[in-house]
C-alpha cells in the first residue's frame, strides 16, 4: 500500500549542466549585497543587476527565458518552467529577506526617535515643573499688591 501512491509524489528536478552553472551564477549574484534586485511583477520581468562585476540578469517569467549579459556578450535562453520557477523562488526569497532587513531597520529608526521624543518630553514637563514649583515657592511681599 506504501508504494501504491508513489506514483503521485513529484521527484526532484535534476538539472542539466549548464542550468546547474546558471542556477550557481545567479545563487551566488544573490548572495552579494551590491546586486540589485529588481521586479516588475504585472509584465512578469526580474532583473539582477551588479554594476560592480558588470553582470546583469533578465528572468521573463512568462516565457521562461533567461538572459545573461556581461560586458562583452548577452545571452538567452528558454529554459524548463520548473527550472525557471526554482530560479525565480530563490530570487523572491532574496528579495523578501532584503525587504525585511529595511523594514527591521526603518523600524528601529523609528523606535529610536520616538524614544528620544519621549525622553525630550519629559525633560521638557520636568523643566516646566520646576519653574512652576520655583514661582509658587517666591515669598510675596507684604507691600506688593496682588489682583485677582
Amino acid at each position: 500500500m506504501f508504494y501504491k501512491f508513489s506514483f503521485l509524489r513529484r521527484k526532484p528536478k535534476v538539472y542539466s549542466k549548464i542550468e546547474n552553472h546558471i542556477f550557481g551564477i545567479i545563487t551566488e549574484l544573490l548572495k552579494v549585497s551590491s546586486t540589485d534586485i529588481n521586479v516588475d511583477e504585472l509584465g512578469g520581468k526580474y532583473y539582477l543587476s551588479n554594476e560592480e562585476q558588470h553582470f546583469k540578469v533578465t528572468i521573463l517569467s512568462n516565457d521562461y527565458v533567461i538572459r545573461l549579459t556581461n560586458t562583452r556578450d548577452s545571452v538567452a535562453e528558454k529554459y524548463d518552467k520548473v527550472f525557471v520557477e526554482d530560479v525565480l523562488k530563490a530570487v523572491k526569497e532574496e528579495k523578501h529577506r532584503r525587504m525585511e532587513l529595511v523594514y527591521d531597520s526603518i523600524t528601529n529608526s523609528i523606535e529610536k526617535m520616538a524614544e528620544r521624543l519621549h525622553n525630550t518630553l519629559i525633560e521638557s514637563n520636568e523643566l516646566e515643573n520646576e519653574k512652576v514649583r520655583r514661582l509658587e515657592s517666591q515669598p510675596v511681599e507684604n507691600d506688593q499688591k496682588v489682583n485677582f
